[in-house]
C-alpha cells in the first residue's frame, strides 16, 4: 500500500529535506469494502467530502457507517485562502433531486450517522438552506434510526435560512470557526467573521431543536495556545457542545502556507484542555477533521 503526502495527494519522497512528519502519513484506503461504497457514491451521483478532500480517515469512517456528503454542488461563492474548493458563481442551479439521493446512499449502503456540508451559496436567497432541511428530512424518513450533522455555512447571517435548516430537526448543528480570532481576516473569505459565526452557533444552540452544537479549528496558522483556549471559551460561552481540532495543509501553493505541524503531543495537551471547559466532546489530533469520530458524541 501507497504512503500519501497529505499536503499534495501525491507519493510522499522516501527521504528529502521537505520530508513531512511521520505523523502526517496515511496509507491510501483499498478492500472490497471501501471499493463497493465508492461505486455506490459514483452510481448516485453524489459527492464526498471524504474523497475530495483526500480525508486520511476515509477508510476508518466509511468502514464505522459514517459519511460526509458534500451537497449543492461543486461551486463556492466563496474564496477562503485555506480551501481549494472551486469559487465562482454557481448562478442560482440546484439539483432538487439531489436529497432523495442522499437517502438512498443513506438506506442502501447502512450509514448509521451522515454529515452533511456545503459549499457556500450566497447566490441563493436562502444559502441553500431547502436543500439542507428537504435532505435531513428525507434521510430521517428512509432510515428513522439515522443521525445527521448539518456543516453548514453562516448563510451571510441570515438567521431566518439557519431556521430552514434547524426546523428539520438534525442532530447536530456544526459550524467552524476555522481559525482564532486574529487570523479570521487572512484566512477566512472576507464576509466571513467571527462574530458571525458565534452568532450562527449560538441561534441553533438557543433553538433547542438540535442534540448538540458543534465548531472545529485548524491548527498549525500561526496561533498560539492562549488563543485557542480563548476559541475555546467563546465557544463554551455560548454553548457549543463539541469542539474539534485538526491540522491544516496547503492544498496547493497559492494557498496559506503552514506555520507550524502541531506535535500530536500538542494536540493531545490541548484536548486535555477542551475537556477541562466541559465540552462533550474534545476530537483533537494531526488527522483529525471537523467529522472525525463525530458518531461517538452519541456514544
Amino acid at each position: 500500500m501507497t504512503s500519501i503526502d497529505l499536503i499534495s495527494g501525491h507519493p510522499e519522497p522516501v527521504a528529502g529535506p521537505k520530508r513531512k512528519p511521520d505523523w502526517l502519513k496515511v496509507r491510501l484506503p483499498s478492500g472490497p469494502s471501501y471499493e463497493h461504497v465508492l461505486g455506490e457514491v459514483k452510481r448516485l451521483d453524489l459527492h464526498t467530502v471524504c474523497q475530495e478532500a483526500m480525508c486520511p480517515n476515509l477508510g476508518e469512517c466509511w468502514g464505522a457507517g459514517t459519511a460526509t456528503i458534500m451537497i449543492l454542488g461543486d461551486t463556492c461563492t466563496r474564496g477562503c485562502h485555506f480551501c481549494n474548493v472551486k469559487t465562482g458563481s454557481p448562478k442560482g442551479e440546484v439539483d432538487w433531486m439531489e436529497p432523495q439521493r442522499v437517502a438512498q446512499a443513506v438506506a442502501e449502503l447502512g450509514w448509521k450517522y451522515l454529515v452533511l456540508t456545503a459549499v457556500d451559496r450566497d447566490d441563493l436567497a436562502d444559502g441553500g438552506a431547502a436543500i439542507f432541511a428537504n435532505t435531513v428530512r428525507m434521510i430521517h424518513k428512509a432510515v428513522p434510526d439515522a443521525k445527521v450533522e448539518c456543516l453548514t455555512g453562516d448563510f451571510a447571517g441570515d438567521l431566518a435560512a439557519l431556521d430552514i435548516v434547524l426546523d428539520a430537526e438534525p442532530e447536530v448543528l456544526a459550524h467552524n470557526l476555522e481559525t482564532v480570532a486574529r487570523l479570521q481576516a487572512r484566512v477566512r473569505d472576507r464576509r466571513a467573521n467571527y462574530a458571525q459565526s458565534l452568532s450562527i452557533l449560538e441561534h441553533a444552540k438557543k433553538s433547542g431543536k438540535v442534540t448538540y452544537t458543534k465548531t472545529s479549528l485548524m491548527l498549525g496558522l500561526g496561533e498560539t495556545e492562549d488563543e485557542i483556549a480563548q476559541a475555546m471559551d467563546d465557544a463554551r460561552a455560548i454553548g457549543v457542545d463539541i469542539f474539534t481540532m485538526g491540522q491544516y495543509l496547503q492544498p496547493t501553493k497559492r494557498h496559506l502556507t503552514v506555520e507550524e505541524f502541531v506535535t500530536p503531543e500538542k494536540f493531545a495537551r490541548l484536548e486535555a484542555v477542551g475537556d477541562a471547559k466541559g465540552f462533550v466532546q474534545v476530537v483533537a489530533s494531526p488527522l483529525s477533521r471537523s467529522s472525525y469520530h463525530a458518531e461517538q458524541a452519541f456514544a
